[in-house]
């Protein structure tokens, strides 16, 4: 089969599983926490509520789509984009499972820097929708989300910048490899607990950098309406919709790679597409994880949010990665492969 319709086919794949992903994430969302919350949740649209997804997806198709009077129209448009198309690039380098045909771009040299450079560009499209918007509430929850953004972006790149010393490849196949050397014996070898402060520091500004509970404050109701979105209805709130909840299943696909020994496991050598039962169950858990603590955690003020992300975060990554580098350079087992 030619390169190329080999990549073509596999992205197109892998758009409709997270697609559909995207759409039942959702629906896993509000059935967890009416679960937590001792409710029913959605179950009118199908059996069990499985067609709610596709009820939703039918209501914004159909709303009217309103520009307000006074926006910057080519910007306000390709913003939803720019939130939407870099969640869906993340996964180009995540190895989902074990051999190339789960695997579209994993043995990129430098694959640890383009997820850092593709979580980045998320910023331009909440900080462009809120100043396009012509509203004052959506440029304060723009210029609330990039500066969010930013500093936890330090931290969370800091933490992957241990994990790459550690592996001695930027490589995020070299990196799940790297978590099974002989001297551990399965989950043991997992960066999780030979990096327990650089993924304590990733999980953190992970729930900033997808502005989830209890970080959400880019899109607090009770002072911004709805922050950077506020002007944005129909079909380009479902882009952002699709960004965010892409991003979270995104976050958790790294989390998975770079701390939880990636698509590894029992019996993958002997039966492959195990490799990708195994990542797909570990993502699930940290998604389910995010919704966790969106239903059990207030939301904090934002002056406390950035004191965390500037005062505490980012000063223990960065002692985090000098600590590593020496422990690296000695030689110390554990550190070096």
């Amino acid at each position: 089969m030619p390169v190329l319709l080999e990549v073509s086919l596999k992205s197109a794949a892998l758009l409709f599983v997270l697609l559909t992903g995207f759409a039942y994430l959702s629906l896993l969302e509000r059935k967890f926490i009416a679960r937590l919350q001792a409710r029913i949740g959605p179950n009118r649209a199908g059996p069990f509520g499985l067609l709610q997804p596709a009820a939703d997806g039918l209501k914004l198709i159909f709303k009217e789509s309103v520009t307000p009077k006074g926006v910057d129209k080519p910007i306000y448009f390709l913003a939803p984009a720019l939130v939407a198309v870099p969640a869906l690039m993340l996964f180009a380098v995540i190895p989902i499972g074990k051999g190339e045909t789960f695997q579209l771009a994993s043995r990129l040299n430098v694959g640890a820097l383009y997820v850092v450079g593709m979580m980045s560009l998320a910023v331009y499209g909440v900080a462009l929708a809120g100043w396009a918007s012509n509203n004052k509430y959506a440029v304060l929850g723009g210029l609330r989300a990039a500066a969010q953004m930013i500093a936890y972006e330090l931290g969370m790149g800091l933490s992957v910048a241990a994990v790459v010393l550690m592996a001695s490849s930027a490589s995020l196949a070299d990196i799940v490899a790297a978590q099974y050397p002989e001297q551990y014996g399965g989950i043991l070898g997992w960066f999780l607990f030979r990096q327990p402060v650089a993924a304590a520091i990733f999980v953190v500004a992970a729930f900033a950098e997808v502005a989830r509970a209890p970080f959400d404050l880019v899109e607090a109701e009770q002072e911004l309406t709805a922050g950077f979105m506020t002007e944005y209805g129909g079909m380009k709130f479902a882009l952002f919709f699709m960004g965010e909840y892409v991003k979270m299943i995104a976050v958790s696909a790294l989390f998975t790679t770079f701390f939880l020994g990636g698509w590894s496991g029992p019996f993958v050598n002997e039966l492959p597409i195990l490799s990708v039962v195994y990542f797909t169950a570990k993502v699930v858990v940290c998604l389910l994880a995010f919704i966790w603590v969106r239903a059990t955690l207030p939301r904090v003020r934002y002056d406390r949010l950035m004191d965390m992300g500037w005062k505490v975060l980012f000063p223990v990554a960065l002692a985090n990665v000098l600590v590593t580098a020496v422990l690296v350079a000695m030689g110390v087992p554990g550190y070096r492969l």
